[in-house]
């Protein structure tokens, strides 16, 4: 990794001026090579500080005037194209290798235009938020996405030099500049035999013995946490050309879909990888359930079910017959579009930890009605099969495994 590397410094600086300023300089003494990004839309630079990038070329770069982001009608608005601006200009900066890492100072609207650039950075490549919105109980997933952005709260609002925000502001400079000079670097290719799988909790066991499989037939499995941001993760990926295959083992997430769960993804969870054509795996693991927050934020609608307490933040709630039904119907829906190879294998014994005979979600008749469901809608060309086992059989890992070696070994595209 470099020893001196191109940070880029970006804030809105018409109102934080002093404060990039301050925090250049420290980047500049630890030895990075800072270039300030000015987001600011209304006003000029503050603080008599002068940017690398001032305001009026980051809006030029989406092709977009100045004048043009300040009537752009609402704030909303002109802070989205103020966004693509930044967006456009760090894509520049890394590909002419001026970038190595990225920090961002800045409140809601500042932060959220930092973090859209940040967003279209490849993985391992610094990205660092500082901000008074990293607190309470606002929403994260703005500000890191599908990405490894890290966020710092800033204690203070980003206004003003004192001991607070400097050692604030130090302690951010040396992070970024420490990721940058000593960490891991950009990931670029994953290699040919890179298999993205799905995991919660409820499916550890399962997942850990199909990995140990696929590491040994010479694969490279790539785990992801199917939290509502992994399974979309792998899917980026998968779009990106960075994975040869998918063994989708947990689909809570378009469970979490169908019953707007803490958990829930958009409406391309499970179509990305079969429009590239990968070969699919899919175990419908973990959709006997629906995931909620602590046990007494469950709405009250649905404390009459079967529920597993998964730990104090994270309760889990059965889906009943009927939803099980629509969600049979999502699933063949979203695969329908594959055109790749796509096996669809199903444990009939359960399909969490929590899903087996004595357990708290345990509903054969429920798990039946999804079945069913998934196999009358399913592509009739699609292969399933249904497996006396439950998911975290580790002989029904092994027989997962088989499955997805023997697509990969012969890739019989569907029509």
């Amino acid at each position: 990794m470099p020893q001196d590397p191109w940070i880029a410094l970006i804030g809105t600086l018409d109102t934080k001026g002093d404060e990039i300023a301050y925090t250049r300089d420290r980047l500049r003494a630890l030895g990075a090579r800072p270039i300030v990004i000015d987001t600011g839309i209304l006003g000029e630079p503050s603080g008599g500080i002068t940017p690398d990038i001032p305001h009026a070329e980051v809006a030029s770069a989406a092709g977009d005037a100045l004048d043009g982001v300040r009537a752009a009608g609402s704030r909303g608005a002109a802070v989205e194209r103020m966004l693509a601006g930044v967006r456009a200009v760090c894509l520049r900066l890394f590909a002419e290798g001026r970038l190595h890492g990225a920090l961002c100072l800045g409140g809601a609207e500042g932060g959220l235009m930092g973090a859209g650039a940040m967003h279209a950075l490849p993985v391992g490549v610094p990205k660092l938020i500082v901000t008074p919105s990293a607190s309470g109980r606002r929403e994260f997933g703005p500000f890191m996405g599908e990405t490894d952005t890290t966020v710092m709260h800033s204690v203070v609002d980003i206004l003003g030099l004192h001991p607070i925000s400097r050692a604030i502001f130090d302690n951010a400079a040396a992070a970024v500049v420490g990721m940058a000079r000593d960490g891991g670097g950009p990931v670029g290719a994953l290699g040919a035999r890179t298999v993205g799988v799905t995991m919660l909790g409820q499916t550890t066991p399962g997942v850990m013995r199909l990995r140990e499989r696929l590491l040994a037939a010479g694969h490279a499995p790539v785990v992801f946490h199917a939290n509502g941001v992994g399974g979309p993760a792998m899917e980026k990926l998968a779009a990106a050309g960075a994975l040869a295959g998918v063994v989708d083992y947990t689909l809570s997430e378009l469970a979490n879909s169908l019953m707007d769960g803490i958990h829930t993804t958009g409406p391309e969870r499970l179509r990305v990888a079969g429009r590239r054509g990968l070969p699919q795996v899919v175990v419908p693991g973990c959709c006997d359930f629906f995931n909620q927050g602590a046990r007494d934020t469950v709405p009250e609608r649905f404390r009459a079910r079967k529920s597993y307490f998964h730990n104090p933040v994270a309760t889990l709630v059965r889906l009943s017959e009927e939803e099980g039904v629509r969600l049979g119907r999502m699933i063949a829906e979203r695969l329908a579009e594959s055109t790749g190879p796509v096996s669809v294998v199903v444990p009939t014994r359960g399909l969490s930890l929590a899903d087996a005979e004595g357990g708290d979600l345990f509903d054969p008749a429920a798990d039946r009605a999804l079945f069913d469901s998934l196999r009358a809608a399913l592509r009739p060309e699609f292969a399933y099969e249904e497996v006396d086992l439950h998911v975290d059989d580790p002989a029904f890992a092994d027989l997962v495994a088989d499955r997805y070696l023997t697509l990969v070994k012969e890739p019989a595209h569907a029509g």
